[in-house]
């Protein structure tokens, strides 16, 4: 009896604290500029889920360091719900290229939910004279040395798809990181660069207006919206399948509660008409993960990707 008394002691304080939450405006971080497809997905979600809370949810990029700019804002944040994260790919890449972090991603962060799978497309300009990844290599190798290819930052999914491209087909050209998907779309379109991974929300617009080529796409299948375009395991390049994802986090403290109030109100935001439709367009798969499942997901990727990283030995500039 003591035992029980002293558990609902416990527990009295935590069921409070959910029944209170939220008690004032919610911050989420998108750790990328604006336009880019973490952006986007949070964007889609943020008014659904402030209906259902009752409070206003700002987003606040924060952009820099592949994302670990942004996470270091919620992973020394109190960890109440208040303050969260939304990540991508990144968020399991960063752990294991850069250093001097001051947080650690495994334990700083509590998953709320796998939201949507973003698969990237191998783009090139319209300028570019190719076609298909072969006439495209053809013309890259043509020009050793004198060529860049841009990504989303150093250790983005965008970055890791594009160095095990690199990898597997030989290329001997230059990497040019940038501050976010949409930063290097403008470069890609003029021609500046020859080459990008970019989620698809990010580049569709532009493939269907002609101003890029999508080359591949990094999934298990091709995608209904864009059939034509082959899947990197078609073309004999299974390691570069690195598909983005974005999943929403809160700080690594925050209690049981509160995240299942979280949780539901990610969960009302995807079920809305107009966030499927819109994912749709854009590529995107909805998960809609329980706890449970993204904590486990996230913790498999993270592993996943630190023996991906390994193996190519992926070197951070």
């Amino acid at each position: 009896m003591l035992r029980r008394t002293l558990l609902a002691g416990m527990a009295a304080p935590l069921v409070a604290r959910a029944q209170s939450f939220p008690d004032r405006p919610i911050r989420i971080i998108s750790p990328y500029p604006p336009g880019g497809g973490t952006d986007t997905s949070a964007r889609l979600m943020a008014p659904h889920m402030s209906e259902f809370l009752g409070q206003s949810i700002v987003i606040e990029n924060r952009g820099g360091a592949a994302g670990a700019l942004g996470a270091a804002v919620v992973a020394e944040a109190p960890g109440d719900g208040h303050t969260l994260l939304i990540d991508s790919l990144g968020h399991v890449v960063n752990p294991h290229i850069l250093r001097g972090l001051r947080f650690d991603y495994a334990t700083a962060f509590a998953p709320v939910s796998l939201l949507v799978v973003l698969p990237q497309f191998l783009v090139i300009p319209a300028s570019v004279p190719a076609n298909t990844v072969a006439e495209f290599l053809a013309w890259a190798r043509a020009r050793p040395g004198r060529l860049s290819y841009g990504s989303s930052g150093n250790g983005t999914g965008a970055h890791l798809a594009a160095l095990l491209f690199v990898r597997e087909t030989g290329l001997d050209i230059t990497h040019v990181p940038y501050r976010g998907g949409s930063a290097v779309i403008p470069d890609l379109v003029a021609g500046n660069v020859v080459f990008a991974f970019a989620t698809v929300s990010t580049s569709s617009a532009l493939i269907r207006d002609g101003r890029l080529k999508a080359l591949a796409v990094t999934y298990k299948d091709r995608l209904p919206s864009m059939p034509e375009v082959p899947t990197t395991r078609e073309l004999g390049m299974p390691s570069v399948d690195v598909d983005e994802w974005n999943a929403l986090y809160s700080g690594g403290a925050t209690p049981a509660p509160v995240l299942g109030r979280l949780h539901a109100a990610a969960a009302h935001a995807l079920a809305q008409p107009n966030v499927q439709q819109r994912f749709t367009q854009l590529g995107g798969m909805i998960v809609n993960s329980s706890i449970g499942e993204a904590t486990a997901f996230v913790r498999e990727r993270r592993e996943a990707m630190g023996r991906l990283v390994r193996a190519a030995n992926v070197v951070v500039e």
